[in-house]
């Protein structure tokens, strides 16, 4: 199907459009579109492990100030910056080398369900587990990816995606913390900010009142103007609700192992447990993305869900006793190399399938 997005932010469109137009121009015509998405990929990756390295627990802006170097700040602040300008180039560069494909497509937006959950997780060690508590770390990353889901939901239905306004906002709000904390230090994120509000409060109150009172209303008002206007995608209720099936319980299985946890799972495992919300959230999207741009429906149970609810079950029952971080380690051991493995292949398959390179942009040739 026809890629289509609609891109209505006016922080977009009047202040980060100019610039990316002055950026493309310097990148040469022979790099392909989806090398740059995964370079920007990749350095959000390098971010992360870099701030895991110094801050595994979380407590480095709280408890054991001092324990990230300044340079890994303005460091994360750059390859933020560099991220988003790959993220918001690769598309201008591919109509510009006429290389647009469904590969290209679902290379950037696979990615991006990714890249999702790793800035939030980035951005974790900003605030510390001692200013944001860990579940409401739990809760702020799942907003973020109810939100992402939602804007592939909308175009699952409406065959439109509407790029969410907070995505431009939360980049910049990133990069900004970053410079911040790299220049300030981390002592900033400590003081009232406003009233007996800190900085993390307001961050938090403006997510989730964006969420649910912009983005979320918003992807309901499109789906209802497509079904008004009679250009929905699926004939029947149950196909629209379809792709929420999975996500969903994916959803409440994680909260309840959250919450009945005997080992207080979350609290002992804090960056295991994000990472492995963030990797099992992505690969349930990827396959919701598929099936909108192949016109397929989405199968009703992701197969994660069943080993996650065996896991569960025996964590919450207390059968796991002091395996319980072991369990958590192997399941995200197992999800994470399942979703290297699907991507891997789906973008051999597409390649091989439009002949095309993921990397460059020679044409193959026929065997």
């Amino acid at each position: 199907s026809q890629y289509s997005a609609v891109d209505t932010n006016p922080l977009s469109v009047y202040v980060m459009q100019p610039i990316w137009n002055k950026i493309i121009k310097i990148v040469p015509l022979w790099i392909a579109p989806n090398l740059l998405t995964f370079s920007g990929f990749v350095m959000i990756l390098v971010n992360y492990f870099l701030i895991s390295f110094y801050d595994w627990d979380y407590t480095a802006s709280g408890t054991s100030p001092g324990r990230v170097p300044t340079w890994v700040w303005l460091f994360s602040a750059f390859t933020t910056f560099c991220a988003y300008a790959l993220d918001s180039i690769d598309g201008k560069h591919a109509r510009r080398t006429q290389s647009s494909s469904p590969l290209g497509e679902l290379f950037d937006h696979g990615l991006d369900s990714w890249a999702t959950s790793i800035f939030v997780l980035s951005f974790f060690s900003v605030c510390s587990r001692d200013g944001v508590s860990v579940y409401t770390m739990y809760i702020y990353l799942s907003i973020v990816l109810f939100n992402f889901m939602c804007s592939h939901w909308e175009k699952y239905n409406t065959g439109v995606l509407f790029l969410p306004w907070g995505y431009d906002l939360s980049q910049v709000v990133l990069i900004t913390a970053y410079l911040l904390t790299g220049v300030v230090g981390v002592e900033v994120w400590q003081k009232p900010f406003l009233f007996d509000y800190y900085i993390t409060d307001v961050l938090v109150i403006l997510l989730i009142g964006f969420s649910l009172l912009l983005s979320f209303p918003q992807t309901l008002y499109n789906i209802h103007r497509a079904h008004v206007k009679k250009t929905l995608k699926n004939g029947s209720l149950y196909e629209g609700l379809l792709p929420l099936v999975s996500p969903l319980l994916l959803f409440m299985l994680l909260t309840v192992w959250v919450v009945l946890s005997p080992g207080n799972i979350l609290a002992k495992q804090p960056r295991l447990f994000l990472w492995m919300v963030g990797v099992t959230f992505s690969n349930v999207i990827c396959k919701v993305i598929i099936c909108q741009m192949s016109n397929t429906r989405p199968e009703l149970l992701h197969w994660f869900l069943f080993p996650l609810a065996l896991v569960v079950g025996a964590a919450t029952a207390g059968l796991l006793g002091r395996a319980e971080e072991a369990a958590l380690a192997a399941f995200t051991a197992l999800a994470t190399a399942a979703h290297l493995h699907y991507g891997i292949c789906v973008g051999r398959q597409l390649s091989e399938h439009f002949n095309i390179y993921i990397f460059s942009l020679k044409k193959r040739t026929q065997e």
